[in-house]
């Protein structure tokens, strides 16, 4: 590959789900990820978190990153608290990875987009915390997965979120109110280092976060853009990335 089309493809880092699915090869939940990355014109990458050493070589050599989604919870003696006995049980490789992948990404000034449980985690690497039930904690009645629907859904519900004025996701979506798929019991509950809240449900529920440390671009969302194909404000989200991390390769180009 040329180093044009490497600029015109960037590649993009993802690092698998669960560590369960990476030792399965179970790839269909992560493959939404990877032609999410592809649809908008970047180069997925699969990352190892069994080989943290192996994960790290790479990181060098990617121009972004995707912190995707996953069945686990955040450690919660990383934000400074118990389980309460509603969080599920911590990916301890996973954790480590996103980590890793943080660390460099920071450090380098690469693009992230932080999904559901990448969000979280990124939230609590920045130094904040999560509730580890929404509906315990909250005691909101809007769905925010399946299990909140009797009986169950066969899909995702649906909710309104609402951005601030001014953000790039407002400017995504092209206005300040959006509809978004959703499932998670977790969310943010206090934000991390330089994060802005950006989006909440209608029941005030954090639904997204933005970087203000520097000009790096970096977005978490608690929903799932990956599983919206054709949906404008999701597609922007990878979009944006990709075009984040053609910019991110420019800048550093000028500054070797």
């Amino acid at each position: 590959m040329s180093a044009n089309n490497g600029l015109n493809r960037p590649r993009i880092g993802i690092p698998w789900r669960t560590s369960q699915e990476e030792a399965t090869g179970n790839l269909p939940k992560i493959r939404n990820y990877l032609e999410a990355v592809e649809r908008a014109g970047g180069e997925a990458v699969l990352l190892p978190l069994a080989d943290i050493a192996a994960l790290e070589r790479q990181l060098f050599g990617l121009k972004g990153f995707v912190l995707p989604g996953s069945p686990s919870d955040v450690e919660p003696a990383e934000y400074g608290t118990i389980n309460h006995g509603k969080s599920e049980p911590a990916d301890l490789p996973r954790e480590r990875a996103d980590r890793a992948i943080l660390n460099h990404a920071f450090g380098a000034q690469k693009p992230v987009l932080a999904i559901c449980y990448g969000c979280q985690l990124l939230n609590v690497y920045l130094g904040g915390t999560l509730m580890q039930d929404l509906r315990s904690d909250t005691g909101t009645q809007v769905a925010h997965r399946k299990k909140d629907v009797a009986p169950e859904l066969p899909d995702d519900p649906k909710h309104e979120v609402r951005f601030l004025a001014g953000s790039q996701l407002a400017g995504m979506a092209g206005a300040t109110e959006a509809v978004v798929n959703s499932s998670h019991h977790q969310s943010i509950a206090k934000p991390g280092r330089q994060l802005r809240i950006t989006g909440r449900a209608s029941d005030g529920i954090v639904e997204s976060v933005e970087w203000t440390g520097d000009a790096n671009w970096v977005i978490g969302v608690q929903w799932h853009p990956e599983r919206m194909p054709g949906d404008a404000l999701g597609e922007r989200l990878f979009s944006n990335l990709i075009a984040a991390a053609r910019d991110a390769h420019k800048v550093a180009a000028r500054k070797s």
